[in-house]
């Protein structure tokens, strides 16, 4: 199912609505989605390893406390972020400034940056992690089911 983007998100708490909830694909949705929005957005960064390391730490601790509050969208959520700073990492490790067009539209060449490819691979062992969880893998199973 994909991600319904006609929801009014910046009236919705989806804590309170999770049945308006849908999964979607990688990443989509995941500067919505409110309260976890607000909640996890300030924790999210990866301009050096450092950094990219307490990040995904304390997102993963978001999500363990969203588990243990039986709240699979706040798990859902805290995944997304950790995908989305491994993708962000990704495309910042190569091509400098994280621009992968020239004005022309054509595509830039690729300048691989060590230090962000390092941050990419912290977050990637994280959300290795929670893609190979089978408590989150059947949340979500069962969420899809009822929802969507």
């Amino acid at each position: 199912m994909a991600f319904d983007y006609d929801l009014d998100y910046e009236n919705l708490n989806l804590r309170k609505h999770p049945e308006l909830y849908k999964v979607g694909r990688g990443e989509q949705g995941v500067l919505l989605v409110e309260p976890y929005k607000s909640e996890i957005l300030p924790y999210w960064r990866f301009k050096t390893p450092e950094i990219a390391k307490e990040s995904a730490e304390k997102i993963y601790e978001l999500f363990e406390e969203y588990r243990k509050d039986d709240d699979f969208v706040g798990m859902d959520m805290a995944r997304k972020f950790i995908q989305m700073g491994h993708t962000r990492a990704r495309r910042y490790t190569n091509y400098k400034g994280g621009r992968k067009y020239n004005e022309d539209g054509s595509i830039k060449e690729r300048q691989i940056d060590p230090v962000k490819e390092e941050s990419a691979r912290i977050f990637k062992e994280y959300w290795d992690r929670i893609r190979g969880d089978e408590d989150y893998l059947k949340r979500k199973k069962a969420h899809q089911k009822v929802y969507g």
